[in-house]
């Protein structure tokens, strides 16, 4: 695999490159490589090598609030898990399917819909829903890039609260308005 070869080729020239690394253990897991990438992140821990966790943060009555993925230490957990919960039956029922193509985790199929709702970025997102007036924009910030299910979750997550949803990740702005995005689905 070309890739493969250029990934290991870059580890070569940067060895404590934490990008690289990443990039080769999800094309291991993406292609069913389980093992490989088992073997690769625990290099990684033997060198001392680990990414910056994902998070995200919202402003909400001049607080910051900080998600990080499953962080069950926000106050609110419990109150945002069952509105997303409630987001997700409205999504199911309207023939939302979770793309699970970016959980590049070795567990069963109905475990990785689990691993996405709780992405830092849908916590932020259902928080500021939940905790904000009705017909208030909502802005979140995210230390990464979002996945391919976030873009669509959020699609209908403003559609179906009627709200304005900006999001600024590691790479451009996302703004959704009445289930659309203002980049053509261009993520």
């Amino acid at each position: 695999m070309l890739a493969e070869e250029v990934a290991k080729k870059t580890m070569e020239l940067e060895p404590r490159s934490i990008g690289s690394h990443v990039v080769l253990s999800n094309m291991y897991s993406a292609s069913g490589r389980w093992n490989e990438a088992a073997h690769l992140r625990e290099s990684m821990r033997k060198k001392g090598m680990k990414k910056d966790p994902a998070c995200s943060w919202i402003e909400v009555k001049s607080k910051l609030h900080v998600f990080v993925a499953h962080d069950w230490s926000h106050p609110w957990y419990d109150r945002i898990i069952d509105a997303l919960n409630a987001f997700s039956e409205q999504m199911a029922r309207e023939g939302h399917v979770p793309n699970t193509e970016d959980v590049f985790q070795d567990i069963e199929e109905d475990h990785k819909s689990y691993v996405l709702c709780g992405h830092s970025e849908k916590l932020a997102i259902v928080f500021g829903i939940i905790s904000t007036p009705a017909g208030k924009n909502i802005r979140v910030m995210k230390n990464l890039r979002v996945c391919i299910d976030w873009h669509t979750v959020t699609k209908f997550i403003s559609k179906l609260a009627d709200r304005e949803i900006v999001l600024c990740d590691a790479n451009r702005f996302h703004h959704f308005k009445d289930g659309n995005c203002s980049r053509g689905d261009f993520w």
